[in-house]
């Protein structure tokens, strides 16, 4: 008895209006660099100059710290493994210096983790030197390294002359990859990034703090890093995480003084967090078709989004989101949990169209020979 395949269309809308007291239009900063985007959504709320490349400073760092973690991960190293300090990093990044350092000593042996600690919460410039130098032979080869995986990871307009910021007029990062990049470090190694909310690291008998103004003033801020050199300004690259499980990310850069760096951080971010909010478009838990099944252990099978679709959104938008669902029946059995039965076509607000396999939600076993049987001929 021939299958006869009976294709579906189905259509759900999601409508609201909402109010709030500020637009995005209404928005200003001192800073003369800044992008706040949602990292789940990647839905940019505010943007001032997020495309043009700029000195990042000891953002820089960011970078650095990910070409480490992601070394971990492939198993090219371990945290434990020790690098020595060379005397140039002691030279360009040690207490001497005057900048940033973690006060390693020429020659000293010191931990991969003690390191990536020191490049994070301290941005110890010579924690910097001493990575490059063990991971890549020299500073300058570890720069070529992170320039090529910035590519790699969708940053267009940064270029890496050395792995801690230090000035240099053709070392160069946009707010929008400071932002990609931070996506990168949250997603890509979750377990490692809570060293980025860590407050204060000691080494050598040397305590310091983490110079991240928003992890002492916003609640849910935890990380990421500050950055500032006179030919930068003070810069800060952030996000916080509200209770809900909403992740923002911002980068300002180009401000005058800690204090202001300070304060158009906490408004960016609260204003952010006032005026817009994510609304549930699809979810993995929420059916949106029962599909018939032929020969099948049970007539039908729950049908849901492969993933979640969320629409980051202005309280003051209308939401106008619409969803078409296509699928054929009957499919035949068995069928797995996670095969794919259609997809949904969904129409976001400003007209952009985003695709979702639909997928099954349980598995359902094929009938018996004699059931079988029994099925075909109507019995």
């Amino acid at each position: 008895m021939p299958i006869l395949c009976d294709k579906k269309v189905l259509v759900f809308g999601l409508t609201a209006m909402l109010t709030s007291i500020a637009v995005a239009g209404d928005y200003t900063t001192k800073a003369k660099y800044a992008l706040l985007m949602d990292s789940d959504t990647g839905y940019v709320m505010f943007d001032k100059n997020a495309d043009e490349p700029m000195h990042p400073a000891s953002m820089t760092k960011l970078m650095t710290a990910y070409m480490v973690d992601e070394a971990v991960q492939n198993g090219k190293f371990k945290l434990n493994d020790e690098f020595e300090v060379s005397e140039n990093a002691w030279r360009k990044g040690g207490a001497a210096t005057g900048g940033s350092t973690m006060f390693l000593k020429p020659h000293q042996k010191v931990r991969l983790d003690d390191l990536l600690k020191g490049i994070i919460v301290q941005s110890g410039n010579d924690a910097c030197i001493v990575v490059a130098e063990n991971m890549a032979g020299t500073e300058e080869a570890f720069a070529a390294q992170m320039t090529q995986k910035a590519k790699k990871l969708g940053m267009k307009n940064t270029t890496f002359k050395n792995a801690t910021g230090l000035p240099d007029k053709e070392h160069l990062m946009s707010a929008k990859d400071l932002a990609i990049l931070s996506q990168h470090i949250i997603h890509d190694f979750p377990e490692q990034y809570q060293i980025y909310s860590q407050k204060e690291f000691s080494y050598n008998g040397i305590r310091q703090g983490n110079r991240n103004p928003l992890l002492y003033s916003l609640e849910g801020a935890d990380g990421l890093k500050t950055g500032h050199t006179s030919q930068s300004g003070y810069g800060l690259t952030a996000s916080v995480k509200t209770k809900d499980g909403r992740r923002l990310i911002m980068v300002i850069n180009g401000l005058k003084s800690m204090n202001e760096r300070a304060e158009e951080a906490r408004r960016l971010m609260n204003w952010g967090l006032a005026n817009f909010q994510n609304s549930d478009l699809l979810s993995i838990n929420k059916p949106l078709a029962e599909v018939n099944v032929w020969l099948g252990t049970q007539k039908t099978v729950r049908a849901v989004p492969a993933k979640n679709l969320i629409q980051t959104h202005a309280l003051v938008d209308d939401i106008n989101a619409v969803s078409i669902v296509q699928y054929q029946q009957p499919i035949l059995a068995p069928i797995q949990k996670g095969q794919k039965l259609g997809k949904i076509i969904t129409t976001l607000s400003d007209n952009t169209k985003v695709e979702t396999d639909l997928i099954a939600a349980e598995d359902v076993k094929k009938l018996g020979f004699f059931s079988k049987i029994k099925a075909l001929f109507g019995g």
